[in-house]
This record gives structure tokens, C-alpha cells and sequence, in this order.
């Protein structure tokens, strides 16, 4: 039985870093066991030009502890005024990595997302001539879609007429949630790839609202079914290197979680490596987890993989890990797998 291994170091290739006084408090916790992580735009106001990406990356890395090795990969929000000029130069001068696209209201800080594809098709059109890549929150706003099918609507209505209108377009579908995602993937010739949290190979959407409405377990795109959960499950183990690992760890303060409107986050961050390594194992996949953590997403997104490594342990005992980290902006409430975890990142 294995009880220790060895692995590239990881990256993270969705991570909500925010900004100000909650930055500062979870930079440290949330690259602890990364090498590398793109970082979301979506601070208020957001992440939209090649400036604000230069400063926003000079904060995050003012936050990070002394003799941190961590790399913040930036990305830009698309909105319906994005200069397609300052985005490639963002790109060409390593700047930016890629360009997120929020659907308007979809998600948390998304007011200034897009209402309209054609008013941004400038920016979509020079990207696919660069090779940029554009990250999507993949779902419609539309209220009269059931939120539980608005990933499948937005794969349906959105994101295929987009890639048939523009093919040589790189898309990262982020945060997958339905086994519609996994299936749109899977069935693609090329130039689509998906990024998988933490989160969503853990729980299905009972773990929001069966025995009581349980915050901390809301995020959008939200939890569904399990047969969407087991899914995937089995995109992360399969050795596909079109899957790989976004956490979209999302911290806000516990009192916003746990108030009459609370927000859409789970902050996975510090707890993350146990709990794949964990899945991972119940799966007998143990052997797919570098792929899934460490290769396919640098593979995807042209990039070397790190030289650094991190070892797993397995303990004999549970993992304690804190229920919250504390940060000048309140405490962020760490993600609960609502199981014992055994495997530990040995620092």
C-alpha cells in the first residue's frame, strides 16, 4: 500500500487570489503548494488592461512570504470596451496569460462582464491569431434557465456556436461541473481544454441544502447531481490531458458566507492536495494525479513544468487542518470535505 510519493510540484490554473488586506491574508495559504496559478481578474474594479495586470501581479507578489518561489499567472477581463491591442501586447510580452470571459451577472464581481459576443468578437478574433487563450464561466444568466442547467444551456447556445464561428479559437471551459462539460471535451477535435475544483469531485448539491442550507458549500457554477460529481470523477482520472486542476478557490469573510445573500465561493486552498490525493486514492488512481495537478495544464497552456517537487504522506491519523484563516478582512472559512483526510503535503 502506497503511504508516500513524490510529485512535480503542482499548479493551480484557476485561483482567486482578491485583493487588499484579504489578499494579504491568503496569499501565503493559498500558494503554499503551488508552483504557479492564474490568477482571476475579477477584483472590483477589475483586471481589464495591461497596466492593471502589471500592478495587480506587483500586490500579489508583495504578498507572498519571504523566499516564496510562486508565479502568478495574470489574466485580463473581457469586457465590451477591451482594447484587442492592449490584450495582445498583454500576451506578447508575457504579461497575460489568457482573458476571462464573465458572462454579465454570472458570478461574483461579473457586472462588468459581456452582454453581447458580437461587441467583443475584435478581441475573440485577434486572440485566435496570437494563440491567446480565453477562460470561460460557463453559463447563461438568462432567469428563466434553472440555474442547475445553465452550464448546459451556455455549452448549447453559447460556447459552440462560438468555437464553430471561430475555431482556431483557444477556449478553457473553466470550473466543469456537468457530465455535458466532460462529454463537450471529450468529443472536441482540438483547441478546448477544462480546467476541474476541488470542490465539485467532493460533493454533489446535497451537500448545499440537505439537513439545512449550508453556505459554505455554495459556489457558481453550483454543486449538481451526483452523476455529474462521478463524471467528473472520472475526467480527472483518466489520464486525459485535456482535464486538469482549477480549484477556483474563492475566499470571502465567514459573516458574508453566512448572511441573507450570501456569496458564491469555497476557499479549497489550504486543504486541496490532501483532499485529491484523497479522491485520487478512493478511485485506485493514485498513478494520475501528477498528470492531473502537475503536466497537463502546463502542457496545455505552453508552459515547461515546474522543477520543484512536493511528497505526499499518508498518516496514520486525520489531518487536522484549521476551520478558518484569519485575515485583515475577517476570517475565510476552509472548505470541510465532510470526510477524514489522511494524505499530507510534507513542507
Amino acid at each position: 500500500m502506497t503511504t508516500e510519493f513524490v510529485i512535480i510540484r503542482p499548479d493551480d490554473w484557476h485561483l482567486h487570489l482578491r485583493d487588499g488586506e484579504m489578499l494579504k491574508g491568503v496569499a501565503p495559504e493559498s500558494t503554499r503548494h503551488f508552483g504557479r496559478a492564474i490568477v482571476m481578474p475579477n477584483l472590483v474594479p477589475p483586471v481589464v488592461t495591461k497596466a492593471d495586470a502589471v500592478a495587480y501581479r506587483e500586490r500579489i507578489l508583495a504578498a507572498l512570504p519571504a523566499g516564496s518561489t510562486f508565479q502568478p499567472m495574470m489574466t485580463l477581463y473581457l469586457t465590451e470596451e477591451t482594447d484587442a491591442a492592449d490584450v495582445a501586447a498583454a500576451f506578447e510580452e508575457k504579461i497575460a496569460l489568457a482573458v476571462k470571459l464573465y458572462p454579465a451577472g454570472a458570478t461574483t464581481n461579473s457586472q462588468s462582464g459581456v452582454r453581447d459576443l458580437d461587441k467583443v468578437m475584435g478581441v475573440l478574433e485577434r486572440m485566435a491569431e496570437i494563440g491567446m487563450t480565453l477562460c470561460v464561466h460557463g453559463e447563461v444568466t438568462d432567469p428563466e434557465v434553472d440555474i442547475f442547467d445553465r452550464e448546459a444551456v451556455f455549452i448549447e447556445e453559447v460556447l459552440d456556436p462560438l468555437r464553430q464561428r471561430l475555431p482556431d479559437l483557444r477556449v478553457t471551459m473553466e470550473h466543469i461541473t456537468t457530465e455535458n462539460g466532460v462529454d463537450y471535451v471529450t468529443g472536441a477535435d482540438d483547441n478546448i481544454a477544462a480546467s476541474i475544483t476541488t470542490h465539485h469531485l467532493m460533493i454533489n448539491r446535497n451537500a448545499i441544502l440537505a439537513g439545512g442550507i449550508r453556505p459554505h458549500y455554495y459556489c457558481l457554477p453550483v454543486a449538481k447531481r451526483e452523476r455529474h460529481r462521478l463524471a467528473l470523477r472520472q475526467a480527472a482520472i483518466s489520464g486525459d490531458p485535456r482535464f486538469f486542476l482549477g480549484t477556483d478557490s474563492a475566499p470571502h469573510p465567514t459573516d458574508a458566507k453566512e448572511s441573507a445573500c450570501g456569496c458564491a465561493g469555497i476557499f479549497t486552498a489550504p486543504n486541496t492536495m490532501s483532499c485529491l490525493a484523497h479522491v485520487f486514492e478512493e478511485e485506485g488512481a493514485l498513478g494520475q494525479l501528477e498528470g492531473f495537478v502537475s503536466r497537463h495544464g502546463a502542457d496545455w497552456y505552453g508552459l515547461p513544468v515546474n522543477e520543484e517537487t512536493i511528497t505526499l504522506t499518508k498518516r496514520d491519523e486525520p489531518v487536522a487542518y484549521p476551520p478558518a484563516v484569519e485575515t485583515g478582512a475577517g476570517p475565510v472559512t476552509v472548505f470541510d470535505p465532510m470526510v477524514d483526510l489522511y494524505w499530507a503535503v510534507e513542507d
